[in-house]
């Protein structure tokens, strides 16, 4: 990096701290965590998008198509289900969320079960969002550490302290403004790697026999049950609609964002928009892999400067495995591209880290706040409410990046980690939303057990989580699974220790929601359906258009 390069990152940096003060008029709760409830579809649509595509996606999705052995085009079967779940959101979570009128999510969970219920479900979200959002810091270290040669602790606190400053006098209408701006340049930098790689490979002379015909597969017919066996199509569909429907509905951070819009309406416009535009970032994402990759395979100088890299700031990746995937784009940043793109893609990259990390503290922010200062019949006053506010977004960023250290030795891609940490929780909070919802039967007990078993089954059979803790059990299932076993494990339980403990009575709570024939037949659905077809027809030809 030069003058220039530096001074378009400074530019960006002083912006977003400008952008923070701008929006620092936040005088309650709901201004501070909802934005006033004001905020239209667009701007939703896109910081939703940010936060879930991320610097993760752009630096560890590429890296896993192009380069990761094992890999290929099969991470675009992450975006089978999206739909399927956008449309259970609309129907089924987001109607009775939407009209408690909650700050916190887990609010209305303790309407239904007890205040355990509601404590256990937040301290859950609250460990695996910190966890996750760990992995992003770590990525945005692996970046800043490549492209700037500066130790991995400078590059953490280099982008943290920027974020926590803007989240911190901003509150949701930065987070949500800042997102959406961090999306679109975000998506101007995949588009200038993607063309800039493009004709690299052609300047280097083409691919003789196209792309590697391995890395092609999208659709595979495995079940996701044992070594090797990853990212089946019935396993994907199914795991990645009960990870996507937890997520996106029943995550403070994604249902954060949906509570903060103008009415319903404008909550299913911002999911019909995720719902169609995630697969097509995706797959330009992918194919940007694909392309950079190819790269790799036909310039020598290429890999080793990514190998030398890998030596450099990771000697145990380098003893283990000879490269380290996911510096294949910055390498390929710093290697190829002239000087004022490299700015405009560190840009790019601080802007998807940036976005990740602002959504989360914001979040994590509000449950600490609602769930265990802001509960019961005597609430905060509003001057003491946005102390703790405030206090709460610097500990929380603190946290996150503290987090970090915990990955820097795992063995898989940064994006597997996110989401295999994620996948352990997920089934367990979208079953005690539904049983909020819908049953009348089971008691905080039984909701409570199913909760916590759930999570330590998940927890024994992740190998990720072995991985990360440093045991091996000699046996796993695929971690999108965890999504499914996690639901199923949950509601059994949480049935057999209710039925067990008929003594403590269900609490009551009327809900005020009932689910329509009509509701079926609103046109987001119709759309997202004929999305999901297309999306399975697109993914089974896909190899023979790019073979």
């Amino acid at each position: 990096m030069n003058w220039l390069d530096y001074s378009i990152v400074l530019g960006y940096i002083v912006f977003f701290l400008a952008m923070g003060f701008f929006f620092k008029e936040n005088k309650n709760s709901s201004d501070y965590f909802l934005g006033g409830k004001k905020l239209g579809w667009f701007p939703l649509s896109l910081s939703t998008m940010a936060t879930q595509l991320s610097a993760i996606s752009f630096i560890s999705a590429p890296a896993f198509v192009g380069l990761k052995l094992g890999g290929g085009l099969k991470w675009l079967t992450f975006e089978f289900a999206v739909p399927l779940a956008m449309i259970f959101i609309m129907i089924v979570v987001i109607p009775p969320l939407f009209r408690s009128g909650v700050v916190s999510v887990y609010e209305f969970v303790e309407k239904r079960f007890s205040v355990s219920t509601r404590l256990i479900l937040s301290v859950v979200f609250q460990i695996s969002r910190a966890l996750g959002t760990g992995v992003m810091v770590y990525t945005i270290a692996i970046i800043l550490q490549a492209v700037l040669n500066i130790d991995y602790v400078y590059t953490i606190l280099i982008i943290s302290v920027i974020t926590i400053i803007y989240s911190w006098q901003g509150g949701m209408k930065a987070v949500v403004w800042g997102d959406a701006i961090q999306m679109i340049i975000l998506f101007l930098g995949l588009v200038i790697c993607l063309f800039y790689g493009w004709d690299l490979l052609q300047d280097h002379g083409g691919l003789t026999n196209g792309f590697n015909s391995e890395r092609l597969q999208v659709i595979d017919l495995n079940m996701g049950i044992g070594e090797g066996n990853e990212y089946g199509l019935l396993p994907m569909i199914v795991g990645g609609f009960f990870l996507y429907a937890s997520y996106y509905g029943c995550d403070q951070t994604q249902a954060q964002r949906l509570l903060s819009s103008k009415n319903e309406g404008t909550i299913r416009k911002l999911l019909l928009a995720n719902g169609l535009l995630r697969f097509p970032v995706v797959l330009t994402y992918c194919i940007m892999g694909l392309i950079i990759g190819g790269l790799v395979t036909i310039a020598p100088d290429f890999l080793q400067e990514i190998a030398r890299s890998t030596q450099t700031f990771f000697p145990e990746s380098y003893a283990n495995n000879g490269v380290k995937a996911d510096l294949m784009i910055p390498v390929f940043i710093i290697k190829y591209l002239p000087h004022g793109l490299i700015g405009v893609l560190m840009v790019g990259i601080l802007s998807a880290a940036m976005s990740s990390l602002s959504s989360t503290v914001n979040s994590l922010s509000a449950v600490t706040v609602e769930d265990f200062f802001n509960r019961g019949n005597v609430k905060l006053s509003e001057s003491k409410y946005m102390m703790i506010s405030k206090a709460s977004v610097v500990f929380w960023g603190v946290v996150c990046i503290a987090c970090s250290f915990l990955f820097g030795g795992s063995k898989s891609a940064v994006i597997e980690i996110i989401n295999a940490v994620g996948s352990v929780f997920y089934g367990p909070v979208l079953v005690t939303f539904l049983l909020a919802f819908f049953s009348k039967k089971i008691n905080h007990i039984g909701m409570n057990a199913g909760i916590t078993l759930a999570v330590l089954i998940n927890l024994i059979f992740s190998k990720t989580m072995q991985e990360i803790f440093h045991i091996d059990l000699g046996f796993h299932v695929f971690w999108i699974w965890l999504n499914f076993t996690g639901v199923i494990i949950a509601l059994i339980v949480a049935y057999v220790v209710s039925a067990l403990t008929k003594n403590i009575p269900a609490k009551k709570v009327n809900t005020d929601f009932k689910i329509k024939k009509s509701d079926f037949f609103i046109k987001e659905v119709y759309i997202l359906l004929a999305f999901f077809v297309l999306i399975l027809v697109v993914s089974y030809f896909l190899p023979v258009l790019l073979g």
